[in-house]
């Protein structure tokens, strides 16, 4: 009865106390983080060669200026990639409750759905996924 009663008593408020076990696991989390990077460098081999110290390019031989313009497709597709994937991260919560919301969520799930493909008939209409220039 007493150990009802004290789980009871926790999760009744919202105090600091509730909160006190995560901040010393945050505490312990971030000391072990940096005492092992900081025993990895203490410890470590330190061998320092010129191969070592250079700047790592995939193994491929750097030339060129790293300022000279690039194509701004790649960029363009990777965040209307994000952005479309994002929206359909939505479709999860009405696909769990869809019977508890009814005609009304549906509605609401064909609108987001038109508004979506708006969006995406204006990125085909501007010829964002064109690569030809």
């Amino acid at each position: 009865m007493e150990l009802t009663h004290f789980f009871l008593d926790a999760s009744a408020g919202s105090s600091a106390a509730n909160y006190f076990p995560i901040g010393i696991q945050l505490i312990f989390a971030a000391g072990f983080v940096a005492t092992m990077i900081g025993l990895s460098a203490w410890v470590g081999p330190k061998r320092r060669t010129r191969d070592k110290l250079e700047n790592f390019a995939s193994g491929i031989e750097t030339h060129g200026n790293a300022r000279q313009p690039m194509a701004i497709k790649y960029f363009l597709v990777a965040i209307l990639f994000v952005l479309f994937d994002v929206e359909v991260i939505f479709f999860y919560p009405y696909a769990v409750n869809f019977r508890e919301l009814g005609w009304s969520g549906f509605l609401a799930v064909l609108m987001f759905v038109g508004f979506f493909l708006v969006g995406f008939t204006y990125i085909i209409k501007k010829g964002a996924l064109k690569w030809e220039d």
